[in-house]
């Protein structure tokens, strides 16, 4: 809580005139402040038109007489009071105010399944610091960038299980996904016919507009008992759209270590024409990465393909604060009233 909010109540604390609350104020008049600067030309002029035109009595003074004394200077006390009372006029009159504004966002949103090969393959080394690894980190850098999507999260190996239904709680699926191995699932193999039946169970009865799995593997169909077609069919009938990511250089890769401690080289060999085929049917797109960077270019573009509109609400909430300097104001007016009629003020010039 700033200084001015916690003295919002208190009229006559003087941090109403800090300069850390005056700066904390937008003004609906800001043209009234500029007055301000013009106050002492207003006393000068007031002070030369007494001095012309006022009635002067003339008075035989010796230079005893004409010696300065404090009472000279605390005839001025009605003048400055009379100046800062118009100043604190002005200020009211230039409408200090706070806004508090609230903006609410919120969008129709889109479900997506993201569809993650941990195959004992996922573990070769082409990616830093392994394939698996690598798309774990980039899964979690695409949940952080969307908003109020239900995100859901099925792993496949020679089976598959779904590790997390469709949820906006991004903060439980990040904690899920660094927590996938490679012993999840038992049965060797890439079962991708099964990932996407598993997908389509679990978003056959969503209503979202826009439904979409995001398959990501190495190899292969070689396990399960659900043909990878039949199940991008099935899923094609259900309205999710499909984008499939094949993983992995070709040629010879690291795959564990030696004895002394050496990358072990294998051959990788993909064939790409399921996922391929996977992606036509779905109606969505087909991508072949080889690094890192690369991987993150395509979720990067995935990312951008499928947004939802993000909409706006603002509220504003105004409060005024110009009665706090009125009143202040007005008490300088009474204060100015008063010693016109005491002894501070000069009689013979009045």
């Amino acid at each position: 809580m700033d200084s001015a909010e916690q003295i919002s109540e208190v009229w006559y604390s003087l941090e109403w005139f800090s300069w850390s609350t005056l700066q904390s104020f937008s003004w609906e008049r800001p043209q009234f402040l500029y007055a301000i600067a013009a106050l002492p030309l207003l006393l000068l002029i007031r002070w030369l038109w007494r001095y012309k035109f006022n009635q002067k009595l003339p008075v035989a003074l010796t230079q005893k007489d004409l010696k300065s004394s404090a009472l000279n200077l605390v005839r001025l006390i009605p003048d400055v009071l009379f100046l800062l009372m118009l100043a604190l006029l002005l200020v009211a009159l230039a409408r200090p105010q706070r806004t508090n504004e609230k903006v609410d966002q919120w969008t129709e949103g889109i479900d997506i399944m993201l569809a993650v090969d941990i195959s004992q393959s996922m573990q070769i080394s082409d990616f830093t610091p392994n394939r698996l690894e690598a798309a774990k980190e980039v899964a979690i850098d695409f949940i952080d960038g969307r908003i109020q999507d239900r995100i859901g999260l099925v792993v496949f190996s020679g089976d598959a299980f779904s590790l997390a239904p469709l949820t906006t709680d991004y903060n439980l699926l990040k904690s899920y996904i660094r927590e996938i191995d490679f012993s999840m699932i038992e049965n060797r193999g890439t079962a991708i016919g099964s990932a996407i039946g598993v997908v389509t169970n679990r978003m056959r009865e969503s209503t979202a507009q826009s439904k979409v799995c995001i398959l990501l593997s190495d190899g292969d169909n070689t396990a399960g008992n659900i043909d990878p077609i039949t199940a991008a069919e099935l899923a094609a009938a259900y309205g999710i759209k499909m984008y499939t990511i094949v993983v992995g250089k070709e040629g010879m890769v690291p795959y564990g270590k030696d004895f002394f401690g050496r990358p072990n080289m294998i051959e990788n060999t993909v064939d790409e024409t399921t996922m391929r085929k996977i992606a036509e049917i779905g109606e969505g797109e087909f991508f072949r990465v080889s690094d890192n960077q690369a991987l993150q270019q395509v979720f990067d573009k995935i990312d951008q393909y499928e947004k939802a509109e993000i909409k706006e609400t603002r509220f504003k909430d105004t409060a005024d604060y110009y009665y706090y300097y009125l009143t202040w104001g007005i008490v300088f007016l009474l204060l100015w009233l008063f010693t016109k009629s005491t002894f501070i003020s000069n009689v013979l010039q009045d």
